[in-house]
């Protein structure tokens, strides 16, 4: 019975034209994708990888898809997830992504007071003196992604 099914779905014709539309449209609606990505998984199923860049162009001018969108939501959810702008930086490159494209919020975000609120919600308020201690604050922050003059300015702060 397994065999069956995977031997229709090989035997599948590969995408073209409305279908192709049909399924780029399919997958926009659950979430956003960046132009590699989405020209990436239409062409796992279409027969002609230059439908493919010209439909995505063709999506990208209506706005139905939008680099400059999936970078500020993803600028969002690495700020919540308490990461810094090096880390950033590398998921927008994995999804192949140009930083430029937020450059400007990136330069508006107080990425001490990120720091700040991160320490201390890992480690507490107080201002260590233990080196090894201070090397531990220094090594968490610096794994995501901040630099390392944003996290002596966190790690010395005193809540004032």
């Amino acid at each position: 019975m397994f065999k069956k099914n995977n031997e229709q779905s090989q035997q599948r014709p590969p995408l073209t034209g409305q279908r192709l539309r049909s399924y780029a449209f399919a997958l926009l609606t659950r979430r956003d994708y960046s132009k590699a990505e989405l020209i990436e998984k239409l062409a796992r199923y279409a027969q002609n990888l230059q439908e493919v860049n010209q439909l995505v162009e063709e999506l990208s001018e209506h706005n139905y898809q939008s680099d400059q969108r999936v970078a500020e939501q993803m600028l969002a959810s690495q700020i919540r997830k308490g990461k810094g702008p090096k880390r950033i930086k590398q998921a927008l490159k994995t999804k192949q992504l140009e930083s430029d494209l937020i450059a400007e919020e990136l330069h508006e975000i107080d990425w001490a007071e990120q720091a700040y609120q991160l320490k201390v919600k890992k480690f507490g308020e107080d201002v260590e003196k233990d080196p090894k201690l201070k090397a531990k604050q220094i090594r968490f922050l610096q794994y995501r992604g901040f630099d390392l003059d944003v996290i002596m300015k966190a790690i010395q702060r005193r809540m004032d």
